[in-house]
């Protein structure tokens, strides 16, 4: 632009004397055209390229729309499944309120099928079993339990079905449920079911007993049960089930009477109860059973904890050897086990049941335990001989002290004249049983003494002294020397 006013000027300061107004006009044009020529003509920086706007975004706003879409498909489809579930809880809430509703009726199929439908809501809901009992199920099923019919009556078949449907319903609502189980106690279904055993008076259906038994093992589960239970009278019909020679062992129904039972004797309060039937004879006496074996030493690991469970056991004519073989049995550790700590108890607690075990034969059976026994039954055969270590050592005691006191010139560790009279007049007055039972003894002991070095950590070299041998020689008991 410099340029053009420059010939501008210069244009006009030379021509001014011939200076004529279409000339004029002709360069004006001339220089706005030079001057136009001159601006296109002049270089310029180029502005850097970029991409249409359109173009970048173009994906961007293709991709916000397809999420959009998928987001409102997703919202819709969640929306429509919320919607499903909704209505499929009000129709469920509804037929769990008829079925409520039927309990209620005055017509004996219409019970029946209010109590089926109860049994196979609360099967396997847990939010089902809640609801049917904060909607009144519990006590019209309770009440379904003891009622009475003829029984020339044509509804004879449906009533007892009825009675079964209620009573496994109750059984299903109690699953899992403590609150649901203390209803059911608190609504007397217990005193309802031995009612209807004793009114039956022996001829029970048997479908009825199984239903009873299986809600008798479900309520005692509850630990504010067991003395409700047990109290009640229901410890005789659970025992009477176990004794009935009509059932199998391997039986559902004795299989729960049996866990029944255990739920129960873990209450001391019931131990009493239980010493009042003859149930610790049944239950030694049928330790030979694998299939109730291992229950039936749990009860028995029960009944111990007290003065009384541990002399009824006592008292059981041959309960120390069927114990002691019980340790034996290496393919059932869980017997071995529970065997062990009776016998454990036992022997820590009583001097008599002590000499009853040693009588028995129970030092080569410990022997073996501790050393092919698991871990824990290792420990309480460890314990139980250092039981009878103790009584050994105070025979020890008295033997030394009585043949110090016939020869005072003797040598303090006995010479082996004395030592062999000794046991020349204690082989003549034991019995050829003992006799036995030493010698076996004692060959276990020369077998297994280096395991059992090896086991406590003691030195590789130790050997029983001579003066231990001696003086264990002794002693008529059969329990081992250490």
């Amino acid at each position: 632009m410099a340029k053009c006013d420059h010939h501008h000027r210069h244009n006009h300061i030379t021509g001014s004397h011939h200076f004529r107004p279409w000339t004029a006009i002709r360069r004006k044009l001339l220089a706005a055209v030079t001057c136009g020529r001159t601006t296109t003509t002049t270089p310029k920086k180029p502005e850097p390229r970029s991409e249409p706007v359109s173009e970048r975004s173009e994906p961007g706003k293709l991709y916000e729309m397809l999420n959009l879409s998928s987001t409102s498909d997703e919202s819709t489809e969640t929306t429509e499944m919320t919607a499903e579930m909704r209505r499929r809880k009000e129709e469920k809430l509804a037929e769990m309120t008829s079925a409520v509703g039927l309990l209620q009726s005055d017509e004996v199929e219409e019970r029946e099928k209010g109590a089926k439908m109860v049994r196979g809501f609360a099967k396997e809901d847990g939010d089902a079993r809640f609801t049917l009992a904060m909607l009144g199920a519990i006590p019209p099923l309770v009440s379904i339990i003891d009622l009475h019919f003829n029984e020339n009556d044509h509804q004879h078949v449906i009533v007892l079905k009825m009675k079964i449907e209620a009573l496994y319903a109750l059984l299903n609502l109690g699953i899992g449920n403590d609150l649901n189980k203390a209803a059911i106690v608190q609504a007397g279904a217990v005193h309802k079911m031995l009612k209807k055993i004793e009114s039956s008076k022996g001829s029970v259906d048997p479908a009825i007993s199984e239903a009873i038994v299986a809600n008798f093992l479900a309520l005692s589960a509850l630990d504010a049960n067991k003395i409700v239970i047990g109290t009640s009278g229901a410890i005789s019909f659970l025992v009477s089930i176990l004794e009935d020679s009509e059932n199998k062992p391997n039986s559902q129904v004795r299989q729960d009477s049996l866990r029944a039972l255990y739920n129960l004797s873990i209450s001391p309060a019931n131990i009493a109860l239980i010493l009042e039937t003859n149930l610790i004879q049944y239950l030694i006496n049928s330790l030979g059973f694998m299939e109730m074996s291992e229950r039936i030493l749990s009860i028995l690991s029960n009944v111990v904890s007290t003065p009384e469970g541990r002399k009824a056991i006592s008292n059981v004519p041959d309960a120390f050897p069927i114990l002691i073989d019980v340790l034996n049995w290496t393919d059932s550790p869980g017997c071995q086990e529970k065997a062990s700590y009776v016998l454990m108890v036992m022997a820590h607690k009583s001097y008599n049941d002590r000499q009853n075990m040693i009588e028995a034969g129970i030092g080569s059976a410990l022997l073996e335990l501790t050393l092919l026994g698991s871990t824990l039954a290792q420990k309480r055969a460890s314990r139980i001989l250092e039981c009878l270590r103790v009584d050994k050592g105070k025979q020890i005691s008295q033997c030394f002290d009585n043949n110090t006191s016939q020869a005072v010139s003797a040598p303090i560790y006995g010479s082996p004249l004395t030592v062999t009279n000794v046991n020349k007049e204690e082989e003549a007055m034991m019995s050829e049983e003992k006799k036995a039972v030493k010698h076996l003894v004692q060959q276990s002991l020369q077998s297994n003494m280096k395991r059992i070095v090896k086991r406590a950590n003691l030195p590789q070299d130790f050997v029983p002294s001579e003066h231990l041998k001696s003086l264990t020689s002794c002693s008529t008991s059969k329990s081992l020397p250490f």
